[in-house]
């Protein structure tokens, strides 16, 4: 059985063979609790062939709005992103983190904009790594990339990272950086960024859905997975 940490709740659950062999790109995110019951919410992806509901496609070419999809499989540069979207938010930091495969090497990426303007931008890549600990390296250069004294709200599409900051990490700091469920994962990242969280009080962490056609979540999609393009 392979083991993966749930992104809502941060428990560990485990995956049956038979599901990993049959769909072999599949990165589950959800425990089965936190999937639950509602449509289309934490579902398996669809066989070669179909496309899964609720999920983007999987190759380059027209959706049903004529856009192009922006996955892991068609890796937009961030010029293609730009002349692609121009949907959602146009203001805030937009943060992203990935590896392929989890663990393996990973990259991510974090972009500052006013008004769809690009103020600043960072991103990088670790040769072995994690999506979680993509996805807390990218926040924490995103707060990082506000000036002082300037509110600013900052986005990211991992649920687990905004409950863990948001909702978890002050009590786990008052015991001492220690939680019932065992030991904190990825605790130098989420004590840094917690820092920074107290540091700045004007600025709001917020959950953002992923690929849903917002430009800016999708640059900064581009800009995790820059490392994959540049590979030979």
């Amino acid at each position: 059985m392979s083991t993966f940490q749930c992104q809502r709740c941060g428990q560990a659950f485990t995956v049956p063979p038979a599901a990993l062999e049959k769909y072999p790109s599949w990165q589950p995110k959800l425990c089965r609790r936190c999937r639950g019951p509602s449509p289309g919410v934490g579902r398996l992806p669809a066989k070669s062939g179909q496309r899964a509901e609720r999920e983007p496609s999987s190759r380059r070419g027209p959706t049903s709005s004529g856009r192009v999809s922006a996955t892991s499989e068609g890796l937009l540069t961030l010029e293609e992103v730009l002349a692609t979207y121009t949907d959602g938010p146009t203001t805030g930091v937009f943060t992203d983190g990935a590896a392929h495969p989890n663990p393996g090497l990973g990259g991510w990426g974090a972009v500052y904009v006013l008004d769809n303007r690009i103020i600043a931008q960072e991103y990088g890549s670790e040769p072995n790594t994690t999506n979680n600990r993509m996805e807390l390296t990218a926040l924490i250069a995103g707060y990082q990339l506000v000036p002082a004294g300037t509110p600013a709200v900052v986005m990211t599409d991992s649920q687990l990272c905004v409950d863990t900051i948001n909702t978890w990490a002050a009590s786990w700091e008052k015991n001492g950086w220690k939680r019932k469920g065992g030991p904190i994962k990825n605790l130098d990242l989420v004590q840094k960024l917690y820092q920074l969280a107290r540091a700045r009080p004007d600025i709001e962490l917020r959950w953002i859905k992923s690929h849903t056609g917002y430009r800016w979540n999708e640059y900064a999609d581009a800009l995790a997975t820059a490392y994959r393009r540049a590979r030979p």
